[in-house]
């Protein structure tokens, strides 16, 4: 659905209002309900302000000043307090902790953007208090070097804006770093590893495009705009072909309790005059993804965002989510920093990929095959180059990243025991204990491709298993401990609408190995989604079984995977059709079939299609 500006401001103003209950007495602290993760209760309270503070400025931006709910005095007393050292609401300095640096990029984002009517109104002793709190992040190399160094970044832009202290040839170097994160096709890496999720929309574009128009980065933006805007525009291609039909972002990646920043990079791209996409387009995806979480039930009853999903689900967070963290889906909101005027609200709504027809296209710096079926709304990821990790690594699975499927409609398990043994979407190989491997640091058969109607993305690595060590954070990326190679497999996916032929081989086992069974496993799913998991036989010796969970998604409780099960038979290809699609999908269900002819794999489609492809394999 395509929602007004109105309905956009009537839902901030309501999560704005559901907070003051929770504003410390000078303003400086929001400290909601709910568990604070590894952080303090200051940490906590100083986030509720800084990403609450982002959803005020933007009302306060698209309203060019006219601020009749207080938002700006409000704020303003917060600002005061929280930078007055000697208050008993003083912020966590920067120096102190390294959740404090995130939050003061939020804070001087929005004193840029709202300068007329904040922060040349401040009273100039809290101007100088501003500017003394957040000097320290001059000199501060212990930003990590992944999308953190926009955090350094912005805050010293705003410093040189208002004449406090900055390094210019800090600022060249944290832009340098951004650089080294560019991938194929306008995606970035967090990192150097194989760090694909939604950060590339929330962070790695919108940090960019909002710095290219602070006060203090005129002259920096000039020379890399149209490089930025182009990369921009680029990743849109692919970040709106991964909306789904009931306009839900894909499940994948941390963070996700931030839910609707998922918006972010299409109102970034309207804000940016990206020229590939019509600003209708890129609301209506906003609106798509802001509204899928609006209308089931987030914020909630009481207009507050919880740690979870579509509702309060825990589980989803990561040790350093907090009561506060969800207001960071505020960016998914930076529309109504653009006034009513602005195209982005006045031109007409153009629809999503998978509402007007199938998608099917590879996307590269990730490795996904990305299937989209316009009758179900379902749009899948098929992954062969994203775990979160470096080609080699010696690490567990993350459910997060190194799973080799996910979707607009389905989420990888994430209880403790899918952390220690992939359950969901894997290819293992199990001992007599059913213990599974895992799959992190696996090679990439070369770049995914459609050809001919389908998709073709492979990977080969070790299969290892884990002794994990106990008590480790979750910052989203695999657990690390002790581990032995329990064999090598090789894995090819031909993806075509709901269905994926996944071709296996176990290339070796050590001698003597513990491997008792080769086990591939299907899309989760839960009770009551309207959705067909299967997996159907279709070369191999295969015994079927479901693998059960209760409370291991946001999606529901009763949650079940199909298995197929066989002997472990090294140097021969095996092959399963792997289907996921909607119980109504108009999807024609014959019968599937496969035949090798040498190294081509020769495919009979439920549809009746017929394909031919050699399977790509490993080099040596």
């Amino acid at each position: 659905m395509d929602h007004s500006r109105s309905w956009w401001a009537a839902l901030a103003d309501r999560m704005l209002a559901a907070v003051d209950p929770y504003r410390s007495a000078g303003g400086a602290l929001i400290t909601l309900p709910g568990p604070t993760g590894a952080n303090s209760r200051e940490i906590a309270g100083l986030e509720g302000f800084a990403r609450t503070f982002l959803l005020a400025g933007f009302r306060l931006a698209g309203e060019r000043g006219d601020d009749p709910h207080g938002y700006a005095e409000r704020y303003a007393a917060g600002l005061a307090a929280g930078t007055d050292p000697g208050s008993p609401e003083r912020w966590v300095r920067l120096a102190e902790h390294g959740q404090a640096k995130v939050e003061a990029a939020s804070t001087v984002l929005i004193l840029d953007m709202t300068r007329p009517w904040l922060w040349d109104r401040l009273d100039p002793l809290v101007q100088e208090q501003v500017v003394d709190y957040l000097a320290d992040a001059v000199g501060d190399d212990t930003y990590p070097r992944i999308n953190w160094v926009w955090f350094r970044l912005v805050v010293q832009t705003f410093l040189r804006s208002v004449g406090g202290p900055h390094s210019l040839d800090e600022m060249r170097a944290d832009l340098a770093t951004h650089d080294t994160f560019a991938r194929a096709d306008g995606w970035m890496a967090d990192g150097p590893e194989r760090s694909f999720d939604h950060y590339n929309g929330w962070a790695l574009h919108t940090y960019p495009a909002l710095w290219a128009r602070m006060a203090g980065a005129v002259d920096l933006a000039a020379e890399r705009r149209d490089r930025d805007v182009a990369t921009l525009d680029r990743f849109l291609d692919d970040a709106l072909a991964l909306v789904g039909g009931d306009d839900s972002p894909m499940l994948q990646g941390r963070s996700l309790t931030y839910r609707f920043a998922a918006a972010a990079p299409f109102w970034v791209g309207a804000l940016a005059e990206v020229p590939g996409h019509s600003p209708g387009r890129l609301r209506h995806a906003a609106s798509a993804v802001v509204g899928h979480f609006a209308d089931r039930g987030a914020p909630d009853d009481d207009g507050l965002l919880t740690l979870g999903w579509h509702h309060t689900w825990p589980r989803i967070a990561q040790a350093y989510s907090g009561s506060g963290s969800p207001y960071w889906a505020s960016k998914g909101m930076l529309g109504l920093a653009l006034p009513a005027d602005h195209p982005a609200w006045t031109e007409p709504a153009e629809p999503l990929p998978v509402e007007t027809g199938d998608v099917l296209r590879a996307v590269r710096a990730p490795g996904w095959v990305v299937s989209a079926t316009r009758d179900d709304g379902v749009v899948r990821v098929v992954n062969h180059g994203t775990d979160h990790a470096l080609p080699g690594a010696d690490v567990g699975d993350s459910p997060l990243y190194a799973r080799l499927g996910y979707s607009t409609a389905t989420s990888p398990w994430l209880d403790d025991a899918s952390w220690d043994a992939p359950s969901d979407q894997s290819v293992v190989l199990v001992d007599a204990a059913g213990r599974a491997t895992h799959r992190a640091g696996f090679e990439t058969l070369g770049d995914p491709r459609v050809r001919d109607g389908f998709g073709v993305a492979g990977s080969t690595g070790p299969a290892r298993w884990m002794d994990l060590e106990p008590g480790q954070a979750d910052h989203g990326s695999g657990r690390r401990g002790a581990s032995s190679v329990a064999g090598v497999l090789t894995v090819v996916s031909l993806v075509r609408g709901p269905w994926e032929v996944r071709w296996v081989r176990v290339e070796s086992v050590p001698d003597g190995g513990a491997a008792a069974a080769l086990r591939v496993s299907g899309w989760p799913v839960v009770a009551g989604d309207g959705l067909v998991s299967r997996l159907t036989p279709l070369l191999g010796r295969w015994d079927a079984e479901e693998l059960r969970g209760d409370d291991v998604s946001p999606l529901g409780r009763d949650a079940r995977v199909p298995v197929l099960a066989g002997p472990v038979v090294v140097g021969e290809w095996v092959a399963v059709l792997v289907t996921l699609r909607g119980a109504r999908a108009g999807a024609a269900q014959g019968e599937a079939g496969v035949d090798l002819d040498g190294t081509t794999a020769v495919v009979r489609w439920p549809d009746g299609t017929r394909t031919r492809t050699p399977l790509p394999t490993p080099s040596t």
